[in-house]
């Protein structure tokens, strides 16, 4: 199991027992707050719910939820292409090839992805450059996002053993052979795991497709709120939504963790 910090002392891990039992009362409290509130106002009412138990409600949230499904397979797919690139480039011994593949992760790791899709909504059409609206979220999603998978492709490639290249090379292959068929499965294997955690992320980033008015799932429920007037209710349920795809990806991603071999989980800290 890799160690990212020191292991806590006995007064340490009483004092993050007791911090973690209050911000769990804490939160129990707001939440009963929140309840309570939402009683007092009507907003528990069985009336206000039951248009979600119809299926045409559903049909339109699903389909929501597949369009974010979609764009989130899309800059993923285009994400990990273009960071296994750039990881390459990082690892590069050529400076005029290291140099702009750093540059690049650095720079981009440090915009907000929203800022990205701004600069696709509003500055790109200026130069003539209008994407059609899918491209307009997963365009500025892949920019971002690769960045990230660059990392995590690039620390699962420094954990695999200098010995295997050294093999590689002493046995007739060629670095680029060395690398595609001796480092880079062990390295994908090794950092699965963190891909999938990315991807989580990445999911959720799709939700900035309000932004461009993509009919990705919140903002499906945002029209379904203008429409019905059950704003509260309505985002309830798309936050329901999101909590259940990200906590069984998430789940996915620990039990990847957990079935690697204690060999594999050693990963250095930048992964």
């Amino acid at each position: 199991m890799t160690v990212l910090f020191d292991e806590p002392g006995p007064k340490a891990k009483r004092r993050i027992r007791v911090a973690t039992v209050l911000g769990a009362l804490a939160a129990v409290a707001l939440a009963v707050l929140a309840v309570r509130q939402f009683a007092a106002n009507g907003q528990l009412d069985a009336a206000r719910w039951q248009p979600y138990a119809t299926w045409p409600m559903w049909r339109y949230l699903l389909t929501g939820l597949w369009s974010t499904f979609l764009a989130a397979v899309v800059s993923a797919a285009l994400s990990m292409a273009f960071g296994l690139v750039l990881a390459l480039g990082r690892l590069s011994p050529r400076a005029w090839v290291r140099g702009p593949a750093t540059a690049y992760v650095e720079v981009v790791r440090t915009i907000p992805a929203l800022l990205l899709v701004y600069v696709v909504l509003f500055a790109l059409p200026r130069y003539g450059l209008d994407l059609p609206l899918f491209w307009k979220l997963t365009v500025p999603l892949t920019v971002s996002n690769a960045a990230a998978f660059a990392e995590i492709f690039r620390a699962g490639i420094n954990s695999i053993e200098r010995g295997q290249t050294e093999a590689g090379l002493a046995v007739g292959l060629t670095r680029f052979q060395t690398m595609r068929l001796i480092v880079l499965p062990q390295a994908a294997r090794r950092v699965l795991p963190s891909i999938v955690s990315q991807s989580v992320g990445l999911l959720k980033d799709t939700s900035l497709g309000f932004v461009v008015s993509y009919g990705e799932l919140l903002y499906s429920g945002k029209v379904l709120a203008a429409y019905n007037g059950l704003l509260i209710q309505t985002y309830l349920v798309v936050a329901l939504v999101y909590l259940v795809v990200n906590a069984s990806l998430s789940k996915l991603a620990r039990t990847l963790e957990a079935r690697q071999p204690a060999t594999l989980r050693r990963r250095p800290a930048g992964a």
